[in-house]
């Protein structure tokens, strides 16, 4: 079965302390270094998702302006 074009799987183990390492792949296709903020948003039903925070961030800011300009 032929892998669709940029989709991605990998694992990571949670250590004792709760920490997870994100796979070297990952972090270079999604350009993730040391010291970055992600963000980490759950729902019990679906899970979760952890998009950078400047993803985060530009998502947050669209909806805010779209809210102010329906005022």
């Amino acid at each position: 079965m032929k892998k669709p074009k940029g989709k991605y799987a990998w694992t990571a183990t949670v250590g004792e302390k709760g920490q997870i390492v994100i796979p070297k792949q990952a972090r270079d296709v999604f350009d993730i270094h040391p010291g970055d903020t992600l963000v980490i948003l759950g729902d019990e039903k679906r899970g979760l998702a952890i998009p950078p925070k400047s993803t985060f961030t530009e998502f947050m800011h669209a909806v805010f302006e779209t809210e102010e300009e329906e005022l």
